[in-house]
Order: structure tokens, then sequence, then C-alpha cells
């Protein structure tokens, strides 16, 4: 399944892969991360019953502290 993720693209074997499965393969923050699909805000709440279809866009946000 091709995916792009944050901009580029993102090669995933197999079908249906969840939004939680994607985000634990991409980052090891469980806190502070937010994601969207197609420029939908994908609730964290449904991550595991959000399927991943081929050609989706992907954009996976980490909360950053600074100042």
């Amino acid at each position: 399944m091709r995916l792009t993720v944050n901009g580029r693209e993102h090669l995933e074997s197999g079908d249906g892969l969840s939004v939680a499965a994607l985000v634990e393969r991409l980052t090891e923050a469980r806190r502070g991360v937010a994601v969207a699909v197609n420029g939908t805000v994908v609730p964290r709440s449904t991550w595991d019953d959000a399927r991943l279809a081929d050609g989706d866009a992907v954009e996976v946000l980490t909360a950053a502290q600074g100042g």
C-alpha cells in the first residue's frame, strides 16, 4: 500500500493498516500526537478502528516543548 506520510512516499505491506499501527511504526511518542488523513483530523479514540487505504495522505504531528 502506498501512502504519503508527512509529504513523503511511504510503502506498507498489506491493506487495511490502522492509524494506530502506523503511528506506532513512525514514532515512539504516545502522548502529544495528532493525525490527519486526507485533511481530516482522526480522533485518538478512533485510531484502532480507522483504516488506511492505498493513496491516503497522512500527516502525523508530534508536540514539542520549547520556547
